[in-house]
């Protein structure tokens, strides 16, 4: 096979090619080459989709820089509406991720590119300190939560998010997710910046998104009973159900959009290919 068909789809701007069954051993080199955004066709990641019995499907996931990363909340949305495009249906799915079982509802909306997806993402839970958290020379005094949504997170309280070197943080913490937050500016909702590993700063971090509301109900910056969290990010909202009994597991609502389909000619891409092993 040396012609592979993709689709391309963002969640509030956080954009995936996705390809089933590609029949490619070398997907982190073809992660680079396909999600760079000047010599290939740019996304913050590239979705597998395998078959796997007793699930929908199953989905890995490469960010832009070929590493393998357990989950992504805007991607395992782009990836149910490929799905759902690939099967003909808005219904249900259950799909195996590195970091387990996502449940995703589907929803039509007017626009017939557009889905809204509510997906279980499973618990938030305490994480370590990473290693290298003092290289950022955080302020004491401000409030940060390190938390796992399937994948590692670590969320600092500012004043304003606009006013943060994001990139150069960031760079610190090649390992984790960061977050910054403020809240506002309604009531119960916050405003987020995220530089994801693997992909830089980018539009919108589902997961993130996750994370950020269950330290902003924490920390107080939004009612402690408050059990839908807005989530403003530079490419769009998010809405994040934090569900009873607990309150540490979260439902994270929002949008995917399908941008087109993309075929390739892999003996273009792939090394291996192009000399013919």
């Amino acid at each position: 096979m040396t012609q592979l068909t993709l689709t391309k789809h963002h969640g509030l701007g956080n954009d995936f090619l996705v390809v089933f069954h590609p029949g490619v051993s070398e997907l982190c080199e073809l992660a680079k080459q396909l999600c760079d955004r000047r010599h290939g066709i740019g996304a913050d990641g590239l979705l597998i989709g395998e078959t796997a019995a007793g699930y929908s499907a199953q989905m890995v996931l490469y960010n832009a820089d070929g590493s393998r990363a357990e989950m992504s909340g805007n991607g395992v949305r782009c990836f149910a509406q490929a799905l759902a495009m690939r099967r003909g249906d808005y219904l249900e799915q259950r799909i195996l991720t590195d970091a387990g079982v996502r449940s995703v509802v589907l929803s039509e909306t007017d626009v017939h590119s557009i889905i809204e997806a509510a997906v279980d993402m499973g618990e938030i839970l305490p994480l370590a300190e990473p290693a290298n958290w003092a290289t950022l020379e955080c302020d004491p005094m401000r409030p940060v939560a390190h938390l796992g949504v399937g994948n590692p997170h670590s969320v600092v309280g500012v004043d304003n998010v606009a006013e943060v070197d994001l990139l150069t943080l960031g760079g610190k913490l090649p390992g984790v997710n960061l977050e910054i937050i403020e809240p506002g500016p309604e009531t119960d909702s916050i405003t987020m910046r995220v530089h994801e590993r693997g992909a830089g700063i980018t539009e919108a971090c589902g997961t993130g998104a996750c994370a950020s509301a269950w330290a902003a109900r924490q920390w107080g910056l939004v009612a402690a009973d408050a059990e839908e969290i807005v989530v403003h990010m530079p490419g769009g909202d998010a809405r994040v159900r934090l569900d009873k009994p607990s309150r540490d597991r979260a439902t994270l609502v929002g949008p995917a959009r399908f941008v087109g389909t993309i075929t390739i000619d892999l003996t273009q891409w792939v090394p291996q290919m192009r000399s013919g092993r």
